[in-house]
């Protein structure tokens, strides 16, 4: 009897000894859409399920060897989970007696086989390979999308961090500082505590640049990025690249001492790294010089101005000779001075009707 094997067919295995029953099998499943093989001894069958997919073994229990090809079949992690129908010629009573269940069969047929119940059970287990097979499918369609998905996730965080960071130092870059001042603005005018902004920026760096080249240069402001963020120990403070050779630090909750002790352990810091400038009209080694402006920021004060408070700072510790610290003097509009004796929740919406105002006036101004 020959076999042909169909790969687009799902595979039934028929066991028996005798030709004629496996003819006469082989027959009533030729309706189904399945390819029928047949076995007629123990290495055939065995063969047969180490080298395909079967989606069931239709076994008869009176050949020789049927025990072994059942053991076999369970020992084997690629067949142990295969069903198998035994055919046997004993009653229903002597069945149900036997030990097909305990071997591992999942249904029965008695002989002689009617061929309707024959190819209703064999129906059965093929409509539950076919949905296994889909399960299968669709588990392998939804690990690979899973797995998209953590591949997208780490780019997207990979992207966020390039984003995030200056390119060079490897510190947060400005558009992060802008988004973090930002925040800690607004939570330091709901909690009506002290922001601290300190502006750096390293003494005759273009004379630096000029003398031993822009490669240089670049170790340069690496390495005063790294020391500069070793100055601040608290994780809420944050130390970016502002631009050029100019850097920012932002500290939370810190008055004015605090935000000078910090400043001036930067300027030491810088200063100890000992890195030859020769043509430094300040020291010998690189420098920087630093402005410092503290706040309790109302709703009326903006973050521009803030920052320039801090701007001019370093412009006075650069103009007094370079490696300095100089602290910014912080003019704070004061409601109270004009509004004494006016209901708060009054004050505020004026406060909000000025600000209004003013942010109008700057948009005009800025298009003319």
């Amino acid at each position: 009897m020959t076999n042909v094997m169909n790969d687009g067919q799902i595979n039934i295995l028929i066991v028996d000894d005798k030709p004629d029953n496996l003819l006469v099998l082989k027959g009533f499943l030729e309706i189904l859409d399945c390819n029928a093989i047949t076995a007629r001894s123990r290495n055939e069958a065995l063969d047969f399920l180490r080298r395909n997919d079967f989606a069931l073994v239709l076994l008869d229990t009176l050949i020789p060897e049927v025990d072994e090809i059942v053991e076999c079949m369970r020992a084997n992690e690629r067949t142990e989970d295969i069903p198998i129908i035994f055919i046997t010629a004993r009653s229903i009573d002597q069945w149900f007696g036997f030990k097909g269940y305990e071997v591992g069969a999942v249904d029965y047929l008695l002989k002689p086989i009617e061929p309707v119940i024959l190819k209703s059970k064999v129906r059965v287990f093929l409509d539950l390979y076919r949905q296994k097979k889909l399960l299968k499918i669709q588990e392998e369609l939804l690990e690979s999308k899973v797995n998209e998905l953590l591949e997208l996730k780490e780019v997207n965080c990979h992207l966020e961090s390039i984003s995030s960071l200056d390119g060079l130092t490897g510190i947060p870059n400005r558009r992060t500082f802008d988004q973090f001042i930002e925040t800690n603005w607004k939570n330091a005018i709901r909690e009506q505590q002290p922001l601290s902004v300190i502006m750096a920026d390293i003494d005759n760096f273009k004379l630096y640049n000029d003398n031993y080249g822009h490669l240089q240069g670049d170790d340069c402001l690496i390495h005063v990025a790294k020391s500069l963020v070793s100055c601040i120990k608290r994780p809420n403070d944050l130390v970016a690249r502002y631009g050029g050779e100019e850097f920012i630090a932002l500290l939370p909750n810190t008055d004015k001492e605090g935000a000078s002790l910090v400043a001036e352990t930067m300027r030491k810091c810088i200063e100890k790294l000992a890195m030859k400038h020769k043509q430094s009209k300040v020291a010998h080694c690189v420098t920087i010089s630093l402005g410092v402006a503290v706040s309790i920021p109302q709703l009326f004060d903006s973050i521009e101005d803030f920052i320039k408070i801090a701007d001019n700072a370093l412009y006075v510790a650069k103009h007094q000779g370079r490696n300095k610290v100089h602290m910014g003097t912080t003019c704070q509009y004061e409601p109270s001075i004009f509004l004494p004796k006016i209901p708060i929740t009054f004050r505020k919406t004026v406060e909000r009707v000025w600000i209004s105002k003013r942010n109008q006036a700057k948009t005009i101004l800025s298009q003319h």
